[in-house]
């Protein structure tokens, strides 16, 4: 997995967001809309979601120091899990509140025209960022289903965008019918119906997000791929009697680290240990290029019955 992964996606969904945010924000002076409102805030909140991405991002890369010896790459997990109480709190939580407030007392929508207008124009935007972030995300997809990319992926920042790209999209589809059957029945009650289904989207889409950053971020061992690759790797080599035991953690995203216990074959003398544990170590790197933090310990199995 490269390093730069998902950045060109962030970067592109910041754009767009930030664009449409000015756009919907125009669209709500004119149309009173509280639809288009929810959706400006929602794409406010998005944009500050990206720039956090960012920083996380940049902060992973800070070189390991004495406090931190395994580096700073879990900063990726924690910006994540941030994004995800971001969108809850300003995106989910405002439209709900705004919703339930426009079906209390509604309100007709002036210039629909305008309305429709800048919905397209961010849908069309939208699609563009959520589309970077598909095309993006099925190189690390391979043949997994999009659930399971979600679940699995131990790059952050690709779920968190395509997820927040997909709502993004979904709530402007919502916005956008909601306005419609609101000037054709002349019930202005569905803008804040429209209002309540985008925060009802968005709260769902945050508590996933918040669901899968918190695993990356309390520790998520190997892939069960990667983890059969580190095992063959380790008891292929002529130099081992068998694979005692084996512990695997990703501490950032281009990161995992392992750890094994290893009963060695008899000829191995105690001078040759030393070159045998280099030795798997190439291999296991060779099959699994991010295990960058290998720990092998010379062991017994009758030790560890006993």
């Amino acid at each position: 997995m490269a390093a730069t992964g998902g950045t060109r996606t962030i970067v592109t969904a910041l754009i767009a967001n930030f664009t449409i945010a000015i756009a919907k924000f125009f669209g709500f002076v004119i149309t009173s809309s509280s639809a288009m409102l929810a959706e400006a805030v929602h794409s406010l909140a998005d944009t500050s979601n990206q720039a956090l991405l960012l920083l996380g991002k940049k902060r992973s890369k800070k070189s390991p120091s004495a406090e931190r010896p395994f580096g700073f790459g879990r900063e990726r997990f924690f910006w994540a899990f941030v994004v995800s109480l971001v969108l809850f709190s300003l995106g989910s939580m405002y439209a709900v509140y705004e919703g339930i407030e426009k079906i209390r007392h509604p309100h007709e929508i002036e210039s629909l025209w305008w309305a429709l207008a800048i919905l397209l124009f961010a849908m069309v935007m939208e699609a563009y960022a959520f589309q970077t972030a598909v095309k993006e995300s099925r190189f690390y997809k391979g043949d997994h289903s999009w659930k399971s990319f979600i679940r699995r992926s131990r790059i952050p920042e690709l779920p968190v965008v395509l997820l927040e790209d997909f709502g993004a999209l979904m709530g402007l589809v919502f916005a956008f019918v909601c306005v419609l059957i609101a000037d054709v029945t002349g019930n202005a009650v569905w803008d804040g119906i429209g209002t309540l289904s985008i925060g009802i989207l968005l709260g769902l889409i945050a508590i996933i997000l918040a669901i899968e950053t918190k695993s990356l971020l309390i520790g998520e061992g190997a892939l069960p791929e990667q983890s059969m690759r580190i095992e063959n790797a380790i008891t292929s080599s002529p130099e081992v009697s068998s694979l005692i035991d084996m512990r695997t953690e990703y501490l950032g995203p281009e990161t995992l680290l392992v750890a094994a216990k290893i009963e060695f074959s008899e000829k191995s003398s105690s001078p040759d240990i030393s070159n045998d544990v280099d030795n798997i170590e190439k291999r296991i790197r060779e099959v699994e290029p991010l295990a960058k933090i290998i720990y092998l310990e010379p062991g017994s199995i009758d030790d560890q019955n006993s």
